[in-house]
This record gives C-alpha cells, sequence and structure tokens, in this order.
C-alpha cells in the first residue's frame, strides 16, 4: 500500500476498551460527544483501521490517563499494542503513563518500547494536574529520549469539562505551551510534539517550533476552518517542517478535517509535508 497520509492523532472509542475504564469514564465521554456535537457510538478498532486503509492512510492511536487525579483506570497499553499488531498496516502507537507514578512510569515507558510502540501521549496536564517542566517529573523525559520515543501533550483550551461546573476539574493552566519549552531546551534530542493549535496561547507554540528544532506541532482537535490566521500563515511558510496532521478523530470527524484542510490556502509542497512527509520522518515509517 502506497500512504498518502499519517494521521498523528487518533483516539480509540472500542467498546471493548471503554468497558475497562468504568461508568465514570463512560460520563465523561458523553460529555466530551456533546462538546463536539457527535455521536458518543462506539467504534471497534478494526472498523477505525478500515477507514483509515480505504483511504490509503496510516493512523497513530493516542492513549490517555489522569487515573491519579481522578481514580479511572486507564486504557491498557496492552491494547493499543494489540490493536497495532492486528494491523500493522494501518496504525502506529502511543503508550501512555500517569506522570504521577514516579519509578513505575518509567518502567512503564520501558515496557511501551518492547511492546513496539512509537511513543508516548497523549499528556494531558489539564487533567493530569502537572507541570511538564517541574523536575519532579524530568526522570520520565530523560527515559523517552534515552528510548528514543516522542512524547505528545496536548496543549491549550480542552475539551474535558468544557462548560461543566468548575470545568470537571480540569485546570487550563497547565497546558500553557511555554511550559514545555524548558523540557525541549533541557532534553535537546527529545522529540516533543505540542498537540492543537493551543488556543489561547498559539503564538507560544508557533514560536518554540520555530525556536527549538525538537519541537513539533500536530493540528488536531479544531475543525481548520476556525485556525487562527497566524498558525496557517507559519504553517506554510517556517514551520512548514514542523506541522503534522493530526484529527484527533473520531472526537473530530476525520472526513470533516479533510475537507476543511483541503479548503485552506496551503501551497501543495507544504501539504505534502503536513500529511505526510514530516510524520514519515519523525516516525520512520
Amino acid at each position: 500500500m502506497v500512504i498518502s497520509a499519517i494521521d498523528v492523532h487518533v483516539h480509540v472509542h472500542d467498546a471493548r476498551a471503554r468497558k475497562l475504564r468504568g461508568p465514570e469514564a463512560e460520563r465523561q465521554f458523553q460529555e466530551r460527544a456533546a462538546y463536539f456535537k457527535r455521536d458518543a457510538k462506539a467504534l471497534s478498532v478494526d472498523d477505525q483501521a478500515q477507514q483509515y486503509r480505504e483511504r490509503d492512510m496510516m493512523a497513530v492511536l493516542m492513549n490517555g490517563t489522569d487515573e491519579t487525579i481522578t481514580g479511572i483506570p486507564a486504557i491498557p497499553n496492552d491494547f493499543i499494542a494489540e490493536a497495532v499488531g492486528n494491523h500493522p498496516d494501518a496504525f502506529l502507537g502511543f503508550g501512555i503513563v500517569d506522570p504521577w507514578q514516579g519509578a513505575i512510569a518509567r518502567r512503564e515507558i520501558r515496557r511501551c518500547k518492547e511492546l513496539g510502540l512509537h511513543g508516548i501521549g497523549e499528556f494531558n496536564p489539564a487533567r493530569q494536574h502537572f507541570f511538564p517542566n517541574d523536575t519532579r517529573f524530568y526522570p520520565l523525559w530523560e527515559e523517552a529520549e534515552a528510548q528514543g520515543l516522542p512524547v505528545l501533550f496536548h496543549s491549550g483550551y480542552a475539551a474535558a469539562g468544557s462548560g461543566r461546573p468548575g470545568g470537571r476539574g480540569v485546570k487550563l493552566k497547565y497546558t500553557q505551551p511555554i511550559y514545555l519549552d524548558d523540557v525541549a531546551a533541557d532534553f535537546p534530542d527529545l522529540t516533543i510534539i505540542s498537540a492543537h493549535p493551543s488556543w489561547p496561547w498559539t503564538a507560544e507554540s508557533l514560536a518554540i517550533a520555530r525556536h527549538k528544532a525538537n519541537f513539533y506541532i500536530d493540528l488536531s482537535g479544531w475543525a481548520p476552518r476556525y485556525f487562527p490566521a497566524e498558525l496557517v500563515q507559519q504553517v506554510n511558510t517556517l514551520l512548514q517542517d514542523k506541522a503534522l496532521f493530526g484529527s484527533d478523530a473520531p472526537s473530530l470527524s476525520l472526513d470533516r478535517w479533510l475537507r476543511e484542510f483541503e479548503e485552506l490556502d496551503i501551497k501543495p509542497d507544504v501539504r505534502r509535508k503536513v500529511m505526510l512527509d514530516n510524520a514519515r520522518k519523525l516516525f520512520g515509517v
């Protein structure tokens, strides 16, 4: 199969995986579905793989956990690894660790490498309540760097808890991209992906990507028609080698993201870099 694109930010909505997380996680899932104005139905990883296969695309499956803060268990990394193993033509996979679990988390990063996963993420500091540049968490970035595993962080506004009383405890201060600048500087051999357009701190993320060779952005989680003008301009010029196609599917419809991105005034050679070439280099595909 000739690959036409790599979606670097895709989530699992498989019924088996959702059941493993329990009723509270399901309630939160329903809330996020309402935020994105989408159906909350399950989507099996088999069907998900077929969606990408039919488009001659690959997808990078993301996981997440905030177990220390909420008590909700994560989808096991083994589930992600199994999905990748069953569909190696359609999927790459990222594992996840709870940053508050210290040595356990560090060992799990090593195990993710053994499982054949391609990175660690999605870290979501707003839900996990930590600053990435807190040196207590530096052993995790040191381990990921040693294992050659990229790390992906949610940045900017959070769909989780949006419009709910107290935002369901989700704290946006932790997702300001500038805190990732310290990590990029202190771990120059660690590849960092800042997910989403990072609103309301879009300019910060763009500046770091321009300044730090090991810092990338993905374009997931926002409908492209709402991309800030400065994001489109920077992707089209200075950051054409640092931007990655990501949809956040199925939270945000893959078809909608593709359709609206096609409508943006992006140069053809840049479009190919964003959709495919940059990710191929990053993941060695």
